[in-house]
């Protein structure tokens, strides 16, 4: 049976739609516009009660019985569990794996994400706020960088699900004001993991529903009083 995905082509979403290619999980992608708000709908909130992609229903959970999950990271942990695949089998490797995978859903994703919003996207040039997040994301890649510069992957010598979180948000660099070849050894980690197939394959999910945040309506649904609302 084929897992169903609520995504958009995010970072997080494309955690989602490159791990479920690396696994080869037969899936069907239910394209979630937050753009124009779907992810307010009750439907979707049934899933992901914190009105954010991706979300996904697997009908074959554990104990053979439907599952749904929200948050990219824990989807990650339960996909890898489910195949068995993309986590080192020792516990050791596994800590390691995980710690990277947590390094990224507390650093990487926020505030990368701010830098982005704030050099972007917000309404106003706030100068302090460029500054801090753009200084910020500098310090992560060169966290990154010193760790690449020690092994192949995050985890060590084997691909695991800390790359694929990573990656993709390491993918607009430049919006975050990041001059990658100042970092060499993110850079060769990038390229090595462009490279695969699979990963190829999951960027071009929803790849035709990608459009540049240029109206306010979107704006408003994304930063505005919309998202603030109590559900």
């Amino acid at each position: 049976m084929s897992i169903d995905l609520y995504s958009w082509p995010t970072p997080n979403g494309h955690k989602i739609h490159i791990m479920l290619e690396e696994c080869e999980l037969p899936y069907r992608v239910h394209p979630v516009d937050i753009g124009a708000g779907q992810q307010f709908t009750p439907e979707f909130l049934a899933i992901s009660p914190n009105n954010k992609i991706p979300a996904m229903v697997d009908p074959d959970g554990p104990d053979a019985r439907p599952i749904s999950l929200f948050e990219s990271g824990a989807i990650l942990i339960y996909l890898a569990g489910k195949t068995g695949r993309f986590l080192p089998p020792s516990d050791r490797g596994k800590f390691v794996a995980l710690q990277w995978l947590m390094f990224q859903m507390a650093h990487v994703g926020p505030l990368l994400g701010q830098a982005h919003h704030f050099r972007r996207y917000a309404p106003q040039q706030i100068e302090y706020a460029i500054n801090r997040y753009t200084n910020e994301a500098r310090r992560l890649y060169g966290v990154m960088d010193r760790r690449l510069g020690q092994t192949r992957f995050f985890a060590g010598e084997m691909y695991t699900i800390a790359d694929i979180a990573i990656f993709p948000w390491t993918r607009s660099h430049a919006a975050q004001g990041v001059e990658l070849p100042t970092f060499p050894n993110v850079q060769r980690w990038s390229e090595e993991i462009s490279a695969r197939p699979a990963v190829q394959r999951g960027l071009k999910v929803l790849e035709a529903h990608r459009r540049a945040l240029i109206d306010e309506k979107a704006r408003e649904i994304l930063f505005g009083a919309t998202q603030y609302q109590r559900r």
